[in-house]
C-alpha cells in the first residue's frame, strides 16, 4: 500500500533520544527519524555512507579533523569509514538515510547500539 507520510506526526509519536525509527524503505535504504540531544558515541561505518538531514533544531557532527554545524533544512553526508560523533545542545529532529543493514553505532558496541533488524517501524 502506498500512502503519504507526515513527518511532524512521525516525530510526535516518540520521545526517545538516540533511538532511530524507520519511517520508510526504498531501494535497500532506510529513512529513519531520530531525536538527538547531548553527545553520541564516536563511531564509523566501514561500508556505508550516512546522511543526516536536520528537520528541526540544530546539531553538530564532530569529525576527527573538524566540526560540521547543521541547521534546519541542512544535511551532511558522512562518508563510509569516517569516524564521527553527533551532538546537539537541545532536542533536534533529524532524518537519517542509510542502507537498511546499517548498525546505528557502526563498529562500536555501546548502550546506544540497536541492530538494524531490531529497529522499530513507525
Amino acid at each position: 500500500m502506498t500512502e503519504k507520510i507526515n513527518l511532524a506526526e512521525k516525530f510526535a509519536s516518540f520521545d526517545e533520544l538516540w533511538v532511530p525509527k524507520v519511517v520508510a524503505e526504498l531501494n535497500g535504504q532506510y529513512l529513519k527519524a531520530a531525536k538527538f540531544q547531548g553527545e553520541y558515541v564516536w563511531h564509523s561505518h566501514a561500508n556505508e555512507d550516512e546522511l543526516f538531514l536536520v528537520t528541526k533544531g540544530s546539531m553538530r557532527i564532530r569529525l576527527r579533523d573538524g566540526v560540521v554545524e547543521l541547521q534546519e533544512g541542512e544535511f551532511f553526508v558522512v562518508p563510509r569509514g569516517v569516524e564521527h560523533k553527533p551532538e546537539a545542545d537541545e532536542v533536534v529532529e533529524c532524518l537519517l538515510f542509510e542502507p537498511a543493514e546499517t548498525r546505528n553505532t557502526g563498529d562500536v558496541d555501546h548502550a546506544y547500539t540497536i541492530e538494524a533488524r531490531d529497529l522499530e517501524r513507525i
